[in-house]
């Protein structure tokens, strides 16, 4: 028995100088790495270094010597160009404009979106891959181009649907003070409406059948199926798409951009993004990298709040 167990020792126990490594080097060290540099290097360049350096800008300060046709240079200027940003009402009033136009637009998106998705996954519905085709080829569209597109509808000038609106004596005015913000959210909402309603229809694909099967067994109907045993599953699905909402909400840009163009009631200032830009247009750099820091700060805090409180609420 004991040269049984001795021989046995010396066959698991591998020769020395042969030990296999286990401190994360040789050839697989390298190949992990050769895989993760094409990811890191565009990461590192093209996000961290101008982050980095729209944050470093951000503390400058612009000073001028010689009157009007002197020179300037600058330096570090502490908080001064954020004191600035919160001193700016415009950067204000477009925070506000942001804000009714996410309570408004992004919860009305996302339950169109959710209602899609149900019907797409429900099996009394036919033509699911028509449907499906057809809510999200509206993400396929470029923003710019679907700005440009919905821009000629509501245009007076050019529109069909204004003519025929004003035929029946309703007289819309897409483009007038009170609806070019509900203008530009229906742009968004018919853009992305369709991607949000892909993330929940896959989240709905992955509940085992087998749960509907005992509820049908329990006498529920398809609407307490849909309402009490799919929204419940896919509530991680739907928290995720009204995070990125919120994220693309404070970016908001190309449609407000586009629609400026034809419209007189949307300034340079209409958003925090074209407030920015318009800052940077006039070569103040210094204060267009504050105002997108703090609108940086902004969206992390509205981003991750949403998430702590909804993740409270679960019990997760």
């Amino acid at each position: 028995m004991t040269d049984l167990a001795t021989r046995t020792t010396r066959v698991l126990t591998p020769p020395r100088g042969r030990r296999r490594r286990t401190d994360g080097g040789g050839p697989r060290a390298g190949t992990i790495t050769a895989f993760l540099i094409p990811f890191f290097l565009p990461f590192v360049l093209f996000y961290l270094v101008p982050v980095g350096y729209a944050l470093w800008q951000s503390f400058r300060a612009v000073h001028r010597t010689g009157g009007q046709y002197g020179t300037s240079y600058t330096s570090f200027g502490g908080f001064e160009q954020y004191q600035k940003v919160f001193e700016n009402a415009e950067f204000w009033s477009s925070i506000g404009r942001i804000g009714l136009f996410g309570i408004v637009q992004v919860p009305v998106m996302l339950f169109v979106a959710l209602i899609m998705a149900l019907l797409l996954d429900t099996p009394l519905l036919k033509l699911k891959s028509v449907l499906r085709m057809t809510a999200f080829m509206p993400y396929a569209v470029p923003g710019v181009i679907a700005a440009i597109m919905w821009s000629y509808l509501y245009s007076p000038q050019l529109s069909p649907v204004v003519d025929l609106l004003n035929g029946i004596g309703l007289d819309p005015d897409f483009l007038g003070p009170g609806a070019v913000l509900w203008s530009a959210a229906n742009i968004s909402t018919w853009l992305w409406t369709g991607y949000n309603m892909l993330i929940m229809y896959s989240a709905l694909q992955s509940i085992p059948q087998e749960l509907y099967e005992a509820a049908k067994l329990d006498g529920a109907s398809n609407w307490a199926i849909a309402w009490r045993i799919k929204v419940p599953i896919i509530a991680p699905s739907i928290v995720l798409t009204t995070v990125f909402s919120i994220i693309g909400t404070l970016q908001l840009y190309a449609e407000p951009a586009v629609l400026r163009q034809i419209s007189s009631n949307i300034s340079s200032t209409f958003t925090p993004n074209m407030l920015a830009y318009a800052v940077a247009s006039g070569n103040n750099y210094q204060q267009a990298a504050a105002i997108s820091v703090v609108i940086a700060v902004i969206t992390f805090v509205l981003s991750f709040g949403f998430m702590r409180l909804t993740s409270k609420r679960a019990g997760l």
